[in-house]
């Protein structure tokens, strides 16, 4: 059978594949250190990072100590962050930065495996626990290399992930907040968990719906309480009222502040409006 034109291109790449595959399957099966080293390095420069990946894995242990070692390590753990194995990788550019702590690839070590971490944070409303080690870990990068070609990448990533965590935070509180409004003993941990917030994140961008809602649960949780603990609870409610306004002139929730300062008003009469004792 004759190959026309069209045909002959496929032929060839199949050759050329099936050729690659099995020199690469040898070279698996092969003790020889340097042929290993060899093609897991001509892969990992094709961009092959699964089969370099592999070579890598193998030959690593036998590099230790050797002048090629510190190149061996760096590209086991980068070609583990390719196939993103951001896991391994993490764990392998760390070990990375303690074995070559002068390493003029240690900057970049140390961002791509703050980055594994930031890669594995997950949704606001999971653990945190991930996020809380990139965090970690990009502090140190950014402590430690302010000259670094990755600075402005990881003051990026490090304020996303503290905006995560203060998200998390504010819609615990939130949610505190939204039960009250069926079991007033809610209203305790809500305002808790604001005033930690508000503690916690100064600059966070859930100020303003923190500061409104731990005035409106403080509100609600003055009018439901027995008369003799309400003036205390309601002055401490106003204060909340003037922590927003002070802070937010213009807030989005003045219609509905000035309505809860109102409902107060009525019940503490002698009370100038929106000042507390």
């Amino acid at each position: 059978m004759f190959l026309n034109r069209a045909t002959l291109p496929f032929y060839l790449c199949l050759v050329v594949c099936f050729s690659s595959c099995s020199e690469y399957q040898q070279v698996l099966k092969n003790q020889d250190v340097k042929a290993k080293y060899d093609m897991a390095e001509k892969l990992y420069e094709d961009g092959d990072y699964k089969r370099s990946n592999r070579l890598f894995e193998q030959i690593a242990p036998k590099y230790v100590g050797k002048p090629q070692g510190e190149r061996v390590m760096f590209f086991l753990a980068d070609s583990y962050f390719q196939r993103k194995d951001y896991n391994m990788a993490g764990y392998q550019f760390e070990r990375f930065v303690k074995s070559y702590p002068s390493s003029d690839k240690a900057a970049q070590a140390s961002f791509l495996g703050a980055k594994c971490y930031y890669k594995l944070s997950p949704n606001y409303s999971l653990d945190q626990t991930d996020t809380d080690k990139a965090l970690a870990k990009l502090q140190t990068f950014i402590n430690t290399y302010t000259d670094s070609e990755y600075f402005p990448e990881a003051n990026q990533m490090a304020k996303e992930l503290t905006t995560k965590k203060e998200r998390k935070a504010y819609e615990i509180a939130k949610q505190f907040n939204k039960l009250g409004k069926f079991d007033f003993t809610f209203l305790t941990p809500a305002i808790a968990a604001f005033e930690n917030f508000i503690t916690d994140y100064p600059g966070s961008v859930y100020m303003e719906k923190a500061l409104y809602y731990r005035f409106e649960s403080a509100t609600e949780y003055g009018m439901n309480s027995i008369e003799r603990m309400k003036p205390e609870r309601l002055n401490k409610a106003r204060t909340a009222y003037e922590q927003l306004k002070k802070q937010y002139p213009e807030t989005e929730y003045a219609e509905k502040a000035e309505k809860l300062l109102e409902k107060i008003n009525q019940e503490l009469p002698e009370q100038p409006t929106g000042r507390a004792k």
